[in-house]
């Protein structure tokens, strides 16, 4: 069955750099940059689907955590 639309949680890795896990499939990658990353998740959705399931549509769910005082 073709999947139409991908989604990844993609976050900023406190080592640096960014991870990327796809919603509902056993997908991760990373990748030091936001550009490799998206590079990365092609490779890993080539790996993961054969050509003819392949996502029509990639989503990047980005969380960024941000934390600060109240005082």
């Amino acid at each position: 069955m073709k999947v139409k639309e991908i989604i990844f949680v993609v976050e900023e890795d406190p080592e640096g750099g960014f991870t990327a896990q796809a919603l509902g499939h056993s997908i991760f990658t990373e990748g030091e940059t936001l550009q490799e990353l998206k590079g990365n998740v092609k490779d890993a959705l080539e790996c993961h689907f054969e050509k003819r399931e392949m996502p029509l549509l990639i989503r990047l769910h980005i969380v960024r955590e941000e934390k600060f005082a109240y005082a």
